[in-house]
C-alpha cells in the first residue's frame, strides 16, 4: 500500500470514529491511540506522515527501542501494557505521555515509590476488569472507585486521569455494551478523571457510542 492509497484507507478509519462521535455529540472528543506493537518504526513514520500522534507499545522493551529510534519526530508515547514490578525502573526511564494499565493497588505503591525516590510523576489511568475475566488484568468493578480514591490520597507522584478497560470477550455485542457502559459509569463518578479510554480495532465504535474518549487501535492502523 502506497502512501497515498493508504491515507485513502486511514481517512476511512477516522470517518468510522467520526460517526460514532456525532453519535454521542458534536462536542465528544475522541483520541486515537495507535498500538503500534506488531508495527516497524517506517511504518510508524508513515502513519505520523498523515498526522498520527499518539502511540502505543505493551512492552517496556519495544516501547524504549521504538522511541529511541523515532526520537527525531515529536511523538507522543503510552505504555498499554501490564507491567511487571521488575520493569517499573526500565519504564520510568523512558518517561511515557500516559500509563494505561494500573491493575492493582500493590502495583501503584511499588510505582510510587520508585518514582518519590526519583523525583518524578507519571500520569496513569485506573484498569478495571469490568466483564470479570479472569484472563483479564485490572480492578474489579466493585471496588474500582474505592481504589482509585485510595491511589489518589496515597500516591501522591500517580497522577490519575481516569480508566481503562478492555470489553468483554465475546461475539455478543449487548454483552460487550454492558463491559463498556459499567466502566463508563464508574468514570462519571471519579472526581477529577478527563479520560475514559475503552475500544480496541473490533469494538471502537461501540465503546465511544458508550463514552469512551480513548480508543487503542492495532490493527485496524496497521493493515499490512
Amino acid at each position: 500500500m502506497n502512501q497515498e492509497e493508504y491515507k485513502i484507507y486511514i481517512d476511512d478509519v477516522i470517518r468510522r470514529v467520526e460517526f460514532a462521535r456525532v453519535r454521542v455529540s458534536g462536542y465528544h472528543i475522541v483520541k486515537i491511540v495507535a498500538i503500534s506493537k506488531y508495527s516497524t518504526a517506517k511504518e510508524i513514520e508513515k502513519l505520523y506522515n498523515i498526522g498520527q500522534r499518539a502511540f502505543g507499545e505493551n512492552k517496556v522493551q519495544d516501547l524504549k527501542a521504538k522511541s529511541a529510534e523515532l526520537e527525531e519526530l515529536p511523538l507522543e508515547w503510552h505504555f498499554v501494557g501490564n507491567l511487571q514490578k521488575n520493569k517499573i525502573n526500565n519504564l520510568l526511564d523512558i518517561d511515557p505521555t500516559l500509563f494505561h494499565a494500573l491493575d492493582s493497588m500493590e502495583l501503584a505503591m511499588e510505582l510510587q515509590k520508585k518514582l518519590k525516590a526519583r523525583d518524578m510523576t507519571l500520569d496513569a489511568l485506573l484498569q478495571i476488569n469490568s466483564a470479570k475475566e479472569e484472563s483479564k488484568h485490572g480492578v474489579m468493578p466493585e471496588v474500582a472507585k474505592e481504589i482509585y480514591e485510595q491511589i489518589q490520597k496515597e500516591c501522591p507522584n500517580i497522577n490519575l486521569k481516569g480508566v481503562m478497560s478492555i470489553g468483554a470477550h465475546s461475539d455478543e455485542r449487548a454483552v460487550i455494551k454492558k463491559s463498556f457502559e459499567t466502566t463508563y459509569d464508574i468514570y462519571k463518578e471519579l472526581e477529577g478523571a478527563t479520560i475514559c479510554s475503552m475500544g480496541m480495532s473490533g469494538d471502537f465504535e461501540l465503546a465511544i457510542e458508550c463514552g469512551s474518549n480513548m480508543i487503542r487501535l492495532g490493527s485496524v492502523l496497521f493493515p499490512e
